[in-house]
């Protein structure tokens, strides 16, 4: 059972986690998710990435304020350091990664 305290926030103490909020009829999000997967795949260090479907899991979706889909969050050490909606091609969603990770590590 999915339980985003654990699966999210805890497991970001350890990895930079990548969450992809999605629905298997959103074409955009058909789209997105292998992206998303090759992006965890080649990134220079750890990344979990973790696909809550938002047609099974309506209200931890409305808990985090999900307005649109796919909506991805980035976070670090139990926080959230950047979101985006919508499509994204794979050099944007590296460079998002990149300098999400870059800005959460020069944080004291």
């Amino acid at each position: 059972m999915f339980d985003f305290n654990r699966d999210v926030i805890e497991a970001s103490h350890r990895q930079p986690v990548l969450v992809d909020f999605f629905a298997t009829w959103c074409g955009p999000c058909k789209m997105l998710g292998p992206v998303l997967e090759a992006v965890t795949a080649t990134a220079p260090g750890p990344l979990k990435l973790v696909k809550i479907n938002t047609d099974e899991n309506q209200d931890l979706a409305v808990a985090a304020g999900v307005s649109g889909i796919p909506d991805v969050r980035l976070f670090v050490n139990g926080e959230q350091v950047g979101a985006f909606t919508g499509f994204r091609p794979k050099p944007a969603v590296e460079q998002f990664v990149r300098d999400r990770l870059a800005l959460s590590a020069a944080k004291p």
